[in-house]
């Protein structure tokens, strides 16, 4: 991806910056978090992204090699399976407020009653763009794990995912692991082609290409959109085809490439509540 795209020689420089271990200076910032995402893989093969939330100090840093969520999966979560002893796992820890985020690569560290450990062997943060401002008013609700499953989007979730201003999106590699990313823009960036399509574009961003890189080898991906509004979750596995053609997204204002998702399953899971975040303002980054 990087050759392709021109920028070989930027990526090696940037990629000075990722740490095997956890900096110092990264706890406050964690301790203060209420949402992460995730990214792992079922019993089956299938690549799913989900979302685990809590009350600032639900995220902690034990040691410098181990990420600590105190948090549990909803029932219906289908990535529950996926974080046993040794499994690929991808973080993401997104503040809003600030426009601010880091990524965690690593294995999990096995079932706890109450939280999810991953030992880290990748950590970088990525740059602020395309984050919707949102301000905390109160303790984030919890997801029911009342999940309705289907194979493709009904009329409702395609709506959702017309009006959604944001997503996570989780990848793998063979030798690397899981990858948890965010991905923003202004409400209808990303577009539904069908109940099993849709398309997003790919919007400039540090030109490292963890995400696309690890569909060029691997198509399988998740998806996860959150209704901040209710607490609940619509997540998505399917497979992605990256296009290159201008033509395939002349359409998508901003975009350099376009991806193209062919939807395997739906999983929506009920909220018991608003997230506690009141909208701000969308990123200056956001193509219009």
């Amino acid at each position: 991806m990087q050759r392709r795209a021109g920028v070989a020689a930027e990526a090696r420089s940037l990629g000075r910056g990722i740490s095997a271990a956890i900096p110092p200076g990264a706890a406050p910032f964690l301790a203060a978090q209420r949402l992460a995402a995730l990214a792992g893989v079922d019993d089956r093969g299938r690549v799913w992204a989900s979302v685990v939330m809590g009350a600032p100090g639900f995220i902690t840093v034990p040691d410098p090699g181990t990420l600590r969520l105190a948090a549990r999966l909803a029932p219906g979560d289908p990535l529950r399976g996926g974080v046993a002893e040794g499994a690929p796992v991808g973080v993401v820890v997104l503040d809003p407020e600030r426009r601010r985020r880091i990524r965690f690569n690593g294995r999990s560290g096995g079932p706890m009653p109450d939280a999810i450990d991953v030992h880290v062997e990748e950590v970088f943060g990525n740059c602020p763009k395309y984050i919707q401002a949102r301000t905390p008013e109160m303790h984030a609700s919890e997801r029911t794990g009342v999940g309705r499953h289907a194979v493709e989007l009904s009329p409702e979730q395609e709506d959702w995912i017309r009006r959604a201003d944001t997503f996570f999106i989780a990848s793998v590699h063979a030798a690397r692991g899981a990858d948890a990313s965010h991905r923003g823009g202004q409400p209808g960036f990303v577009h539904v082609e069908g109940p099993r399509r849709l398309r997003f574009p790919d919007y400039p961003g540090n030109n490292m290409f963890q995400t696309l890189g690890n569909l060029t080898a691997d198509p399988r991906l998740g998806l996860v959109f959150v209704d901040f509004e209710t607490g609940s979750t619509l997540q998505l596995t399917g497979r992605a085809h990256i296009r290159w053609e201008r033509p395939a997204f002349a359409d998508l204002a901003g975009a350099e490439r376009a991806i193209e998702v062919e939807i395997d399953e739906v999983v929506e899971i009920e909220g018991s509540g608003g997230l506690g975040w009141r909208f701000v303002g969308y990123s200056p980054f956001n193509p219009r």
